[in-house]
């Protein structure tokens, strides 16, 4: 009976070439600018850290990770985005807490600007959080609306897929991630022609977007951590055992965010907010130290160099410290992502787990520990599993992975997610 009602289930037609070839051009367009414009405001935030961190305290004669440089940074930082956000057209887009990953509404082009310029100010003053929903939101604003008027007759949510797709490849650096996202975000919902269809056009544009940072940016996840070698049937327990940790550390944060964020909507205006979750980002700054500041990815970078120059308190202070940073910045106001800080918290926690138990491969270890908090904070099963890969590539790594995420996925799955309704309540 199965397979009389298998073979007279209906076909989807695939899509003609000729269907499919107008979209080649946009998708390169796209994939190019959306890289471009990542890369401009990283390499801009980047000038303007340096003078925040570096120079100013410098000619100040004041140590950069000071106690009293750290609060006074992060406050100013508060003072500038709140004033971005409160004069700003647009407010400088939809509050954060209130955004996921993927953006369904393009925002008018005059938002963009501000938006820009607080999440600039974002990633160099400080706060944890990551770029990726700013210059999202910013790229498919800009996809939409110059694409609407150059070339009217491609679908409005088309100029939107392209760009998000576009700009997952640049963050990353491969267009491997912006297929995995949309091939999920697929599953479930009627899709006209056969599935490669859909993604050809933001594949080619997250290809574009990925080529173009490479290119010029020379950007890589790869942590080069110690090598993994041969799996034993502890590395399976282990990585159960760290994934699970890092999907209830990061589901603390996504309980707390919340009341963490009608704590700081009583303030009401951003111009009190921001400058007060400023100053409690400095306050956490000081306790975690410098390591804890800004999106994560290079301070990663660092703790992989050094997987044993920490101790496991240590290790454990440093994640839980970014953990509370990355809800104090997501609900105060902060122009950010949380991808990124998710990041460094597993894998701080993955080296703290190294520290206390050596039988922890480090690789092991800081794969399981992003893997179990991104699945708590972005409910993307592939995109969890695709980074958590990424930075430490081993086929063996990716196989016990695979099964570390079950466990991982059964304490994250039904529960709240690290997003807000408009009413303040938790998007399940």
């Amino acid at each position: 009976m199965a397979q009389d009602t298998m073979q007279q289930a209906p076909a989807s037609p695939a899509t003609p070439a000729r269907d499919l070839l107008p979209l080649v051009l946009p998708a390169l367009v796209v994939g190019a600018g959306s890289s471009l414009l990542y890369l401009g405001v990283s390499e801009l935030a980047t000038l303007l850290q340096h003078v925040l961190w570096g120079s100013l305290p410098d000619a100040l004669g004041i140590g950069p990770y000071s106690v009293l440089w750290m609060l006074v940074v992060l406050t100013v930082t508060g003072v500038l985005v709140g004033l971005v956000v409160w004069k700003a057209p647009g407010h400088a887009g939809p509050d954060p807490a209130t955004v996921g990953l993927s953006s369904t509404n393009p925002l008018p082009p005059g938002v963009v600007p501000g938006l820009l310029v607080a999440g600039m100010l974002m990633l160099a003053g400080g706060p944890s959080l990551g770029p990726e929903n700013p210059v999202l939101v910013s790229n498919v604003a800009l996809a939409f609306w110059l694409g609407r008027r150059l070339a009217p007759r491609l679908p409005g949510d088309a100029w939107a897929s392209l760009a998000e797709s576009a700009t997952i490849g640049a963050l990353f650096g491969t267009p491997v991630a912006a297929a995995l996202l949309l091939s999920e975000a697929l599953a479930g919902k009627p899709v006209r022609g056969m599935l490669w269809d859909n993604v050809f056009g933001p594949l080619i544009a997250a290809a574009m977007g990925a080529l173009t940072t490479s290119l010029l940016a020379r950007r890589t996840f790869d942590l080069d951590l110690p090598a993994f070698g041969h799996p034993h049937w502890q590395d399976l327990l282990c990585a159960m055992a760290v994934a699970s940790a890092g999907a209830l550390l990061a589901m603390m944060a996504v309980y707390a965010l919340p009341y963490v964020h009608g704590a700081f909507g009583r303030l009401r205006h951003p111009m009190v907010a921001l400058p007060v979750g400023g100053l409690v980002l400095g306050i956490l700054g000081a306790i975690g130290g410098r390591l804890t500041l800004f999106k994560g990815l290079d301070e990663v970078a660092e703790l992989a160099r050094n997987p044993d120059g920490w101790s496991a308190g240590q290790f454990a202070d440093m994640a839980v410290v970014k953990l509370a940073a990355l809800v104090v910045a997501a609900s105060c106001g902060f122009r950010g992502g949380r991808i990124f800080p998710a990041v460094f918290i597993g894998a701080a926690l993955g080296l703290c787990a190294h520290a206390a138990v050596p039988a922890v491969h480090p690789a092991l270890g800081v794969a399981a520990g992003v893997l179990g908090v991104l699945l708590a904070v972005t409910r993307a099963g592939w995109l969890s599993l695709f980074t958590a890969a990424l930075l430490a590539p081993s086929p063996d790594v990716l196989a016990l992975l695979c099964i570390a995420s079950l466990p991982a996925w059964l304490l994250v799955t039904g529960r709240p997610q690290m997003q807000l309704r408009e009413d303040g309540t938790s998007v399940r």
